[in-house]
């Protein structure tokens, strides 16, 4: 039985999941109208920060890696996903026409 720790943390990763997946969806659908190298960069650290938040979790859990391991996993794409939603604030815009 899971203690009431464990499920609260599997709620947390479940809503992290599922609001990134949503907000991952609704830039990916704005960089296909737009064709903006920004929300392509966007997507892509949204991306990174959801994925890291899941995979430290689920190495813990699922396949036993130890808590200081599954968190550097964590953190590294949680890094690599604020870097690029960094980036994605100094890329430049495409060139409108009109």
């Amino acid at each position: 039985m899971l203690g009431a720790n464990a499920v609260l943390l599997i709620g947390m990763k479940t809503v992290t999941l599922f609001c990134g997946v949503i907000l991952t969806t609704l830039t990916y659908r704005a960089y296909c109208r737009t064709k903006a190298p920004a929300m392509r960069a966007l997507c892509l650290g949204i991306g990174f920060v959801t994925l890291g938040a899941i995979l430290g979790g689920s190495l813990h859990q699922l396949i036993g890696m130890p808590v200081a391991q599954s968190v550097t996993v964590e953190e590294l794409f949680t890094a690599t996903g604020f870097f690029v939603l960094t980036y994605s604030l100094y890329t430049d815009q495409p060139a409108t026409t009109g």
